[in-house]
């Protein structure tokens, strides 16, 4: 039917009809597939959910005399120093060593991910540094405070973000618990999941046909890149017959400039007695190249499902209470074993529409163009079964 390159024309003339994963469904719904295919150019996705396998690359220009730094620590926060002089990997999760610095317990709330936010917001950082001297690098330590504006470069890269499906946090046990999803009351007291839906990029491109490495995104509010498959990617999950996975499936491994990214959609966050993370808005445009696009972005809530998994069980192996569908998880209770347990997000699906709606404005507005992804994500992954996470074990 199109091309990214006659698409391509059509966003640089501004002539490009582009819609919300949201509006296409509800045009499908009034017109069928065939027709809204011929109607729509672009439709765009949006997610905004904690994605903690985030981190960003700073490189900071080098100091004079030149270091070789081997510790560094920014506003606390131990940064990666492993590989060049002054570059850096300040990961999401990392948290502020507050016994050494003889900090309150409180501040460990305060990681990696926030001093991210706050680079990107302009705010400074103290920096402080340890270098190891040679007669190259005569410098020993180093302090200073940096910006988004100071250093030479700083860029997300990102291991594994917006999982194509995830699990149904809830706790069978006789204790609270604290977990990645946030906290989960004993006694089957609440549940919680992740991911948004019918609105999430990678539910509908399912097989990955569209979607590669190489495709230009939304990420932070910057213009990003798919850059490789993400950790953890299990395209072999089970599938329903509209071949959406049941469980955990797809990661992707994103990139982009943080120097553009907007602090309303990059986010440090802490999760009780976990720790911190990092919440992150990703849109992905799914451009209509053929009338089987359509058909796959009219899937609905009510025909995606994810597992009830039950954390009191300190395995990797887990049971599972069965699957339910993201219909039901909106609608804010879900039965387990005749149980009534109300149940939330931890993605906000209004930031994830507005994502979506923003990625929209700028295909329209003529300025975000579609890239041909270079190489696919491949689609035969599964982990050893040794390595594979109690989730999948259990549906399997």
């Amino acid at each position: 039917m199109r091309t990214i390159a006659e698409i391509n024309e059509k966003i640089n003339k501004q002539t490009v009809v582009v819609w919300t994963v949201e509006e296409l469904k509800v045009r499908v719904a009034e017109v069928g597939v065939t027709q809204a295919a011929k109607e729509v150019d672009v439709i765009t996705t949006g997610t905004f959910e904690p994605m903690e396998s985030s981190g960003a690359i700073i490189n900071l220009g080098h100091t004079d005399p030149p270091i070789k730094i081997r510790s560094c620590w920014l506003d606390g926060i131990l940064a990666y120093s492993g590989f060049g002089a002054v570059d850096l990997y300040l990961g999401a999760t990392q948290s502020v060593d507050y016994e050494r610095d003889g900090l309150e317990e409180e501040s460990k709330e305060r990681g990696g991910g926030h001093v991210i936010e706050d680079l990107i917001a302009g705010k400074p950082v103290q920096l402080r540094a340890i270098g190891q001297v040679t007669d190259c690098y005569p410098r020993a330590t180093f302090e200073t405070t940096i910006t988004r504006d100071t250093i030479n470069q700083f860029y997300l890269y990102n291991p594994r973000n917006i999982y194509q499906n995830f699990i149904v946090g809830v706790n069978g046990g006789d204790r609270p618990l604290y977990t990645y999803l946030g906290p989960l009351q004993p006694r089957l007291s609440n549940a919680v999941y992740s991911n948004p839906g019918a609105i999430s990029p990678l539910f509908n491109d399912p097989n990955l046909e569209i979607i590669g490495i190489g495709t230009r995104i939304f990420l932070g509010g910057g213009i990003g890149y798919i850059a490789w498959e993400g950790t953890q990617n299990f395209t072999r999950q089970k599938r329903l017959p509209n071949q959406t996975p049941i469980g955990p499936a797809a990661t992707l491994a994103l990139i982009g400039d943080a120097k553009q990214m907007e602090q309303r959609w990059v986010r440090g966050c802490y999760f009780k007695h976990y720790g911190p993370s990092l919440m992150l808005g990703v849109g992905v445009p799914i451009p209509v190249l053929q009338e089987e696009v359509i058909k796959k972005c009219a899937i609905q809530d009510k025909e995606l499902v994810a597992p009830v998994v039950d954390f009191s069980i300190p395995r990797r192996v887990r049971p599972t209470f069965g699957l339910v569908t993201y219909a039901q998880l909106k609608s804010g209770r879900i039965t387990i074993e005749g149980k009534q347990v109300r149940v939330a997000p931890l993605a906000s699906i209004y930031l994830s529409r507005q994502v979506a709606n923003e990625l929209k404005q700028w295909i329209a507005n003529g300025k975000f163009t579609l890239t041909e992804r270079v190489a696919p994500i491949p689609m035969d992954r599964a982990f050893l079964p040794q390595d594979r996470w109690g989730a999948t074990i259990a549906l399997e």
